[in-house]
Formats: C-alpha cells, structure tokens, sequence
C-alpha cells in the first residue's frame, strides 16, 4: 500500500474533527434507523474514506466508537491507526475506550498513546452509558490527561435511537455537557472537545467553553442551517477561537455541512478559524505537519 507524505496543513482548506469510520451499512438496525434520521446518502468507508478527503483537501480525525449498548463493532483502534498512518497526509488518528471498564480502559489509553499511532480520544456518553463526572471513568481521563491529548465528548441529542422503540435504549440524559465541566475541573490540561450542538442544552455547553480555556465545541452532527441564534453568536464573538468545523460523516457530509455553512451568517475573519486554525491549535499540527 502507497505511504503517503506527511500533512501540508498550508494546503488543507478545512480540518473536520469528527468522522466516524465504522462502516454504518452493516444492516444493524441502529445504523439503518440513524441513517433515515440524517438521510445519509451511501457513501465510502474504509481506505476508501481517505481518497474522499483528499481529493477535497480536507483532513479528517478519524475514529470508532467501543460501545456494546447498539450491538454495533467498534474497527479496532490499531486499525483506525494503521489507517491514517497509511495515510498520514489527510487522517489523524482518534481512539475510543469504554471508560466504565475502569482500569482497564486506562490500560489500554496507555498502550494507544505510548505506541504513537493515536492522536486523542472519542467517547458518547449516551451509548456507552455513563455519566462522564462518574469516577469509574476517571483512570481513564487519568491517562490520557498525562499525554495531554484531547477528548471528544458526544454531547446533547443524538440521532442514534431516535424514532426506535425506546429509543434504543439511548439515554440522553448521559448527553448534559454539565456532567463535563467536573472534568474540565478535575483535569485541567486535558483538552476537551464538546461534540455537536448540545441542544436541549447549548447555553450550558456555551457557558462551560467560555469559563474553561481547555474546553472547544465542535460543531458536527448538525448542518448548519440549524444552529440557534445563541450558538451563531458566540462563534461569532467570545468564542471564535474555541468553534471547530466537524460533519459527523458519514451521518452528515463534509459537501453537506460546508454547502450549508457557506450560508449562514459568519464573519468572513471568523470562518478559517472555524473551518482550519483553531483545529491546528487544538491538534498541535505544524504548517509542516
């Protein structure tokens, strides 16, 4: 397989900071249900994912998610790295742990982390079932706090459930930012990514990236026709350096989410912070790399 240069971030025009790359057409009825909920049109996976973003000139943190509540396989985290270090030009590399596996869980962090390969970390709340301030998780945050790499937090609604029997089984109440602020707390270094819009609770998510310098918000999971007008103005002003540009793809497209940005009320000095510069920060990328 071709080893592809290293990142040119000068060239990139986006960084999208939230991309799932489990397949999603298994024919799990929890894919095919979210599926309808964002009306996903079929799109590529795998190694195949990589050629999409490139062609675009867009980089993508790429990631799976290890929960067992959907029934839904996690791609294991040695193959999400192995993926982008194939492809080290347009992906970088997320893990995802089950931190109610406690110890465990900070075991495996810590073999991601010292084997290089994984740049940060993705958890959500509502299908892996927990309170995110619940201290089983802390060994976790624990470990990954001593590299100081991000996480990305699944907060507010999810599509995933929704319009099922019970929703699924998803709780959304494990979505509530709230539960993250103690976090924020407890671990100061650790930069935390607030995913998606977090409604029914955007003004918590807003007030928590305002009052904590390590906390952002990405604004994945949504097209951006429908963000309110609270978000829209914070982006605008106090937090323009805190907002991060991410599709939730294969859900929502990067094509989708950038056509419905390019109409909303943005400032023109604010949309390449939104769409590249904070994420470079945030990531640690050199203009090199």
């Amino acid at each position: 397989m071709t080893q592809h240069a290293a990142m040119n971030v000068a060239q990139l025009v986006a960084i999208d900071t939230h991309v799932h790359i489990d397949s999603h057409t298994d024919g799990n009825d929890v894919n095919e249900a979210a599926r309808k909920y964002f009306g996903a049109i079929d799109v590529p996976s795998g190694g195949a994912i990589a050629e999409y973003y490139r062609a675009r000139k867009i980089a993508c943190v790429v990631f799976s998610v290890d929960e067992r509540l959907t029934g839904r396989k996690q791609l294991p985290n040695d193959e999400v790295a192995s993926l982008a270090a194939q492809n080290s030009d347009i992906m970088i590399a997320f893990g995802s742990v089950d931190p109610t596996r406690g110890r465990e869980a900070a075991r495996e962090a810590r073999r991601l982390i010292a084997a290089g390969g994984i740049r940060g970390f993705k958890l959500h709340p509502p299908v892996q079932q927990f309170h995110a301030n619940d201290k089983i998780a802390y060994p976790f945050y624990e470990a990954v706090a001593e590299a100081k790499l991000p996480v990305i937090f699944h907060t507010g609604h999810t599509g995933i459930g929704a319009g099922m029997r019970g929703g699924g089984g998803v709780r959304l109440k494990y979505g509530n930012p709230m539960d993250i602020d103690d976090v924020a707390v407890d671990f100061p270094d650790m930069p935390i990514v607030l995913a998606h819009p977090s409604f029914p609770w955007q003004d918590e998510a807003l007030s928590m990236c305002l009052h904590k310098p390590q906390v952002y918000i990405d604004l994945s999971g949504w097209s951006p026709k429908y963000f309110p007008p609270t978000l829209l103005q914070y982006a605008n002003t106090l937090l323009k350096h805190k907002m991060l540009f991410g599709s939730d793809y294969p859900l929502i497209t990067p094509d989708r989410w950038l056509a419905d940005f390019a109409k909303i009320e943005i400032r023109d000095e604010v949309r390449p912070l939104i769409l590249k510069q904070n994420a470079i920060r945030l990531l640690n990328l050199s203009p090199a790399a």
